[in-house]
């Protein structure tokens, strides 16, 4: 089912097209303008202390930092630093073009529909994330090549290739924190060799990796400046360094959303010119705010174990519905889930796209698209044409929330057996696991 792009599809045409102008976005400022701005001179200014062999962080933790990804991100960053400012913007452009498109395949290919997408079907995932895309292109960030390294690890999953899977979410990890999430799913699902394989990898690529180019013992006091300004630090200002967004409108985790409705924070404390803001519904002190919190994702997070299915029940389908809501919680459960991390709901709305364009069921199908629509009136409300409060109120959070409990109904009342294979378009060319599922 994975294919390259095709000049003779007039819808790869039209991807090819987007991202040549994506990717224009990135280049005509740097060449003709006054520099491209966003990210991009930050990673830059990474790799270059890299090559210079000068400290990506201060020695106090307690100082701002400048870069705040772990040291492997500034490692890679400078290989294409060395070259200048233009091939390191061109080579991320290069990734964030391959990763949209591998992103793309991999979701329709792990959907468990047992069917090819239509042409129509295939873009509509694309079309409705676009705007974060966007974002990805224009700000810099990695979150849609973290989100190809993941579908690719999952992808390596089903084919029993654990070693690599835990390697491929190692990668991610190591690269921004947030994916650590998928851990203690790999050990639920007794993905033993996975998760092992992650462990090591870690090691490789937060310890090993990086000590021949910036030595052993300058790595490791990196690494802990690092955590000790990244994770270690929390009080009621704010968390890893950004207190100015942790608490504001957009910050739409579950920790941000709680504290927001539970204390009276400033959600407009990222800019001082605004006037002070709040939306709390009780008010409770810090402590509280976090103990609820925890009981919010201990409650969640139990929801979710009891709704997996047990390994003698598992299917193809049920795998994408479980990953799907693996995916929304990841989004969720950072600390600091800006816009633009809302585009890990890819592969959850791909899953459920299949569902509404295939389940036998009528009924089923128009309120998958129903709920479907309904999220996605929920991100629209983040275009900047609307204000701001409906954003600290969480409208991204909601659409998770929402893409989550369709999930959920479709792991718990699955189509009949049979009834799928009574549909047309059956795919000839994607292979169905659900043995090798069943087994892990």
């Amino acid at each position: 089912m994975l294919r390259y792009p095709s000049l003779r599809a007039p819808l790869d045409i039209l991807f090819l097209l987007c991202c040549i102008a994506l990717t224009a976005d990135v280049l005509v400022p740097e060449i003709w303008g006054n520099g491209k701005t966003k990210d991009y001179p930050l990673w830059f200014w990474a790799g270059q202390q890299v090559l210079q062999g000068k400290s990506l962080y201060p020695d106090n933790p307690a100082t701002y930092f400048d870069f705040i990804y772990p040291p492997l991100s500034a490692l890679l960053l400078a290989i294409p630093s060395y070259f200048g400012k233009i091939p390191l913007y061109l080579c991320l452009s290069f990734l964030n073009i391959v990763a949209w498109w591998m992103t793309a395949q991999y979701s329709h290919a792990m959907a468990g529909s047992g069917h090819k997408p239509g042409p129509w079907l295939e873009a509509l995932p694309g079309f409705v994330t676009v705007t974060f895309v966007f974002d990805m292109f224009d700000l810099g960030q990695p979150n849609l090549v973290l989100l190809a390294l993941m579908l690719y690890g999952f992808w390596l999953l089903r084919d029993r290739r654990g070693w690599m899977a835990g390697g491929m979410f190692a990668l991610a990890t190591a690269i921004k924190v947030f994916p650590v999430a998928v851990f203690p799913y790999l050990i639920w699902r007794r993905q033993w060799a996975s998760a092992a394989s992650m462990l090591v990898f870690l090691v490789v690529f937060l310890f090993v990796l990086p000590a021949p180019f910036r030595g052993f013992q300058h790595n490791v006091t990196e690494l802990k400046n690092w955590y000790q300004g990244m994770v270690g630090s929390s009080s009621e200002k704010g968390f890893g360094q950004r207190d100015e967004q942790n608490w504001c409108w957009v910050n739409q985790s579950i920790i941000a959303v709680t504290h927001r409705l539970t204390r009276p924070v400033n959600y407009n404390q990222d800019d001082p010119s605004k006037p002070v803001r709040t939306m709390n519904i009780v008010d409770v002190d810090f402590k509280t705010a976090n103990l609820i919190v925890l009981a919010v994702s201990l409650l969640i997070g139990l929801g979710y174990l009891a709704v997996m299915p047990p390994a003698s029940r598992r299917t193809e389908k049920s795998d994408a519905e479980e990953i799907g809501i693996l995916f929304c919680l990841m989004t969720v459960a950072s600390p600091l889930a800006r816009q633009y991390y809302f585009l890990w709901l890819f592969f959850p709305m791909t899953v459920l796209m299949h569902r509404a364009a295939y389940d036998p069921r009528p009924a089923v199908k128009a309120a998958t698209w129903a709920l479907l629509a309904v999220a996605g009136l929920l991100l629209l409300l983040s275009l900047p044409v609307f204000p701001n409060d409906l954003q600290a109120y969480g409208n991204n959070l909601a659409a998770t929330a929402l893409l989550t409990a369709g999930l959920v109904w479709h792991i718990l009342d699955p189509a009949p057996a049979g009834a799928a294979a009574a549909l047309p378009e059956a795919t000839s060319g994607l292979q169905i696991h659900a043995n090798t599922t069943a087994h892990n």
